[in-house]
């Protein structure tokens, strides 16, 4: 069997992630493996994509290999997909997987980007894996990705295959009408970070309501005009000096620019079930800010092109980065259904939220997120120095370790007194009322206050 490993870290052949392949490729050497560097050398195919179509065409199985960034795979194996589509490889009926590495954080949003994208191309997916970082290691990581390949050759084998994970059909913007000019009678700028390469296009149209309907000032960034040396290169250069290694002056537009506004509005048309590649590069190279949360408090809104209803995947990537970046989502207008509705309620609610600093608390999107990265930053602070000094100062770390003495003291108390039958079956009926008292202060304090 002919196996193509498409490996999407701009590692190259250094990619940890590749590891597991190479690692696999040993344990069943029966097969022949070839693989394309496409993190490293997407310019060179996109000058010249012959040998790639060529490889693709001769493939049995295409394992799809990289390291999550930025809640998606790198953008440089973003726009390989997109030369896929663009010089119209058939790959139908092929099989195709997928090994990822991270440290867990929001690997399902990047493994279903993968699998949206094999519906898209007629590809037979077979569920892959998403490895930690040093999981090939260990015993234990290493019978698991030999697990995995067994159980992929078995698919292949009795000729089964995940059902397609999207259902294409076509899609006609509805027109985002023109509106009044709102009085700009508020303090504060309003930056709108887009991709437009088309000021004809149906996100044009978006843009110009939402800037008509906020009533401050707006500038709009077009990213797709910004001269990137390229992607991210995953380095870690920016990780313990906070400085991008190339010399293109990203991170200083990225802070001057565009994350000093008082809220930021993202403006994409959805390709290839995603911002399409250029934003994924935008995306990516915000490392250079590492894992640092500098706008957080900050709204955020997004104005979407395309229809959003059947990327369930896109909304929750657009709604975990607000809740891991501490931004308040003012909302998500789509020019699917009643976008003149939905845009001046995104603009009013970003006036709202800026005036009164509205921040509500993370949901597990967030909190979750956050304490992934934590555990990282923590164990990693040697190398992420200025990640660690900015979780250090913004109180990340206050609970972790866990340190809420009172509270375990007060639940061995109250595990202890449990033992008891006879004190349990007294408490067993009143433990909701004796969680709820501590909340009756508050209350009452609320109470007063009103008064």
């Amino acid at each position: 069997m002919k196996i193509l490993v498409l490996n999407g870290s701009p590692a190259g052949k250094n990619s940890v992630t590749l590891q597991t392949v190479l690692f696999i490729q040993a344990l069943f050497p029966e097969h022949t493996y070839e693989t394309l560097h496409v993190g490293q050398q997407i310019r060179s195919m996109e000058k010249n994509f012959e040998k790639c179509a060529e490889a693709l065409q001769a493939a049995d199985l295409i394992l799809f290999a990289y390291p999550v960034y930025t809640f998606l795979v790198p953008a440089q194996l973003h726009r390989f997909i997109e030369l896929i589509k663009e010089k119209e490889i058939d790959l139908t009926g092929k099989y195709a997987t997928q090994i990822s590495t991270s440290k867990h954080f929001y690997d399902v949003t990047a493994h279903r980007f993968i699998q949206d994208n094999c519906a898209d191309l007629g590809l037979k997916y077979i569920r892959g894996i998403s490895a930690d970082m040093d999981d090939i290691l260990k015993e234990k990581g290493q019978k698991q990705a030999e697990d995995y390949f067994r159980y992929v050759l078995w698919n292949m084998e009795n000729g089964f295959a995940a059902d397609p994970s999207v259902k294409n059909a076509p899609f006609t913007p509805l027109p985002a009408l023109a509106a009044e000019e709102t009085a700009k009678t508020k303090s504060g700028e309003v930056v709108i970070v887009a991709d437009i390469p088309d000021e004809n296009s149906p996100l044009w149209a978006m843009v110009n309501r939402f800037r008509s309907k906020i009533a401050r000032e707006t500038r709009v960034v077009n990213i797709s005009e910004f001269p990137f040396s390229g992607g991210c290169l995953g380095c870690f250069n920016c990780a313990s000096t906070g400085k991008c290694i190339y010399k293109d002056g990203f991170d200083a537009f990225l802070r001057e620019q565009i994350q000093a506004a008082e809220a930021t509005v993202f403006a994409y048309s959805i390709k290839d079930h995603s911002m399409g590649s250029t934003f994924k590069k935008y995306d990516d190279r915000q490392f250079c800010n590492g894992h640092r949360t500098v706008t957080m408090g900050k709204p955020v809104g997004y104005l979407v092109d395309g229809p959003l209803s059947r990327e369930e995947n896109v909304r929750l990537v657009m709604t975990s980065r607000a809740e891991v970046g501490g931004n308040f989502l003012a909302g998500i207008a789509s020019n699917e259904t009643s976008p003149d509705a939905e845009i001046d309620r995104m603009a009013a609610t970003l006036d709202y939220a800026i005036d009164t600093g509205y921040m509500p608390p993370a949901d597990f999107y967030g909190v979750g997120g956050m304490k992934i990265f934590r555990d990282l930053i923590y164990q990693m602070q040697g190398l992420m120095r200025a990640d660690h000094k900015f979780y250090k100062a913004h109180g990340f770390y206050k609970d972790f370790p866990q340190k809420h003495k009172p509270t375990i003291a007060a639940m061995y108390l109250v595990g202890g007194l449990m033992k008891n039958k006879k004190l349990s079956k007294k408490m067993g009926g009143k433990m909701s009322e004796y969680m709820v008292m501590p909340y009756q202060k508050a209350i009452e304090k609320a109470k007063t206050k009103k008064k």
